[in-house]
């Protein structure tokens, strides 16, 4: 028999769901199966598998080693932690901007995934999850049912802050203070055309999963979701613009195609802008990807959060007021005082 008692970053969830994550390797069937014949059992008592984990509650399990072992996937696991210590090592220019006991925030190059594609890929997820085993911050049996991760994602060529949950309840809290919009969120670009007002955008946003691109419209339209940008110019010139925009919503490339839609696409981006016009960019600037940044993000002096518990409230409160920004890389540095202050 092996027993496991529940810490704090496993309690909340399912029972069902944990198990799923402490034995990647069995059929969810043979885990209800074993549930059900109390060969996994919760308080020494028979369990369903919906019931919700409490820290220090104890999980039974009454299985021969062998297969407790191969349920778990040890040799998977040890894939795994390999390729978090290969990201740290090998990534390089990820900056740590803030870190306390539930989040951390990193500032992203550009050039690097924020979570990886295919398997052998490495990402700045893979990175962060080195660096906090490297620290002694997370430990290897910890990861075994709670994988810290990424809240927010970056397109691989837009650089700046990315904002990462340590702890489950980190996790929890980033994800409704970006699904519900608690948080403004400010990027910096340099785009194409004169822009001398601050405007804000609406539209609705399309994306073809096929060739990961998006498509945006005026009006609403089957299969678009509505979309609203805001953009203060910071300086301009007949042929360039240094914007500040605010992401309202976000969506895949909603600042890279609601711009370009607007006849202001950004510098460098093929994707969205002109082919010729990115090849331009490229020849008399260096710049091979759109120059995108994320700067800022603003968190009120107050929040409401509908997690129901002191334990959310106390994490989130050193973040209450702050506003943690991720300072322009070399090359965006290099550009705009080529473009602003050579003009």
């Amino acid at each position: 028999m092996q027993e496991l008692t529940i810490g704090a970053n496993e309690a909340g969830q399912r029972f069902d769901k944990y198990l799923k994550k402490l034995f990647p390797e069995a059929p969810s069937g043979l885990l209800y199966g074993q549930l059900r014949k109390k060969n996994l059992t919760l308080n020494g008592k028979k369990a369903e598998g919906k019931e919700l984990l409490k820290e220090g509650d104890l999980v039974q399990c009454f299985f021969s080693q062998e297969t407790f072992d191969k349920f778990r996937g040890g040799a998977n696991k040890a894939r795994e932690t390999s390729a978090y210590q290969k990201a740290y090592q090998k990534l390089q220019g990820i900056q740590v901007l803030y870190e306390d006991s539930h989040f951390i925030f990193l500032n992203k190059p550009a050039g690097i995934l924020t979570q990886k594609a295919s398997p052998e890929d490495l990402s700045l997820n893979e990175w962060m999850i080195g660096y906090l085993l490297d620290k002694g911050s997370l430990t290897e049996k910890e990861l075994e049912t709670f994988c810290p991760s990424v809240a927010n994602r970056l397109d691989r060529n837009t650089s700046g802050l990315v904002l990462c949950g340590k702890s489950l309840v980190g996790l929890q809290i980033l994800s409704e203070l970006i699904r519900d919009r608690k948080i403004q969120k400010f990027y910096q670009c340099i785009c194409h055309g004169e822009m001398h007002q601050p405007q804000s955008l609406e539209g609705y946003l399309s994306k073809r999963e096929a060739t990961n691109q998006v498509t945006i419209f005026d009006r609403p339209t089957p299969g678009a979701t509505q979309i609203r940008t805001k953009y203060r110019p910071l300086a301009a010139t007949k042929a360039y613009t240094f914007l500040e925009v605010e992401l309202i919503t976000g969506k895949t490339h909603q600042i890279r195609a609601h711009l370009a839609s607007e006849g202001h696409s950004l510098l460098g981006d093929s994707k969205y802008g002109d082919s010729l016009t990115a090849m331009t960019d490229q020849k008399e600037f260096g710049i091979r990807h759109q120059l995108l940044h994320a700067r800022h993000v603003v968190f009120p002096d107050k929040i409401e959060l509908s997690l129901d518990s002191n334990q959310y409230e106390k994490a989130l409160t050193p973040l209450l007021g702050k506003t943690i920004s991720a300072p322009l890389p070399s090359e965006f540095l290099r550009i705009e005082k080529k473009i602003f202050s050579e003009s």
